[in-house]
């Protein structure tokens, strides 16, 4: 072989390993029928159109953080910035995905992008129940509880019909996550 061959050899095989190197794009898709669906094809292809954002999503926007919430409060303002902004993606960014399958992933994405797109009215801490709290009127001692869940109490769109979601609560390398 010449010198020439190797080179345009050696060019076809970088070329190749560049392309193969490339990730799949999730894309976010509104289908005929009104639902989010989520793929990595365009969504020309699956008959969907692309996603539109609300005209207030950019509006709170915030820059990638490598970080994750250390206190509660980093977590409840978290989500209710995520929510309030309708943004799925960072309302995901601080559920515990440890081990969910793919299947089971695609399937919680749904369930959070439909919390996403509800307004949001409070988040409520909930407490376990500890013994004795039906029965005992006078509390003999304060006991703090640490909250093992947060109620997310919401409207559907029609902006009267309560909607109530209870989001677990996990502690994991010293910072907060929500799990359904």
């Amino acid at each position: 072989m010449t010198r020439a061959s190797w080179v345009a050899l050696l060019l076809t095989l970088l070329l190749l390993a560049v392309a193969g190197s490339t990730q799949a794009q999730v894309r976010r898709c509104t289908a005929t029928n009104g639902t989010t669906v989520f793929t990595d094809r365009r969504c020309q292809d699956i008959g969907a159109v692309d996603h539109v954002p609300s005209a207030t999503a950019g509006l709170g926007a915030r820059p990638y953080r490598n970080a994750c919430a250390r206190t509660l409060q980093d977590l409840v303002y978290e989500l209710t910035s995520a929510i309030d902004d309708r943004d799925v993606n960072r309302l995901a960014g601080v559920y515990q995905w440890t081990g969910v399958s793919t299947g089971t992933g695609y399937a919680l994405m749904q369930r959070l992008d439909a919390i996403a797109q509800r307004p949001l009215v409070d988040i409520v801490p909930v407490y376990p129940a500890g013994p004795g709290d039906e029965d005992d009127y006078y509390p003999q001692a304060t006991v703090r509880r640490r909250p093992i869940g947060l109620r997310l109490e919401q409207t559907l769109a029609n902006g009267s019909t309560p909607s109530r979601t209870v989001l677990g609560l996990r502690r994991s390398f010293g910072c907060w996550w929500v799990s359904l």
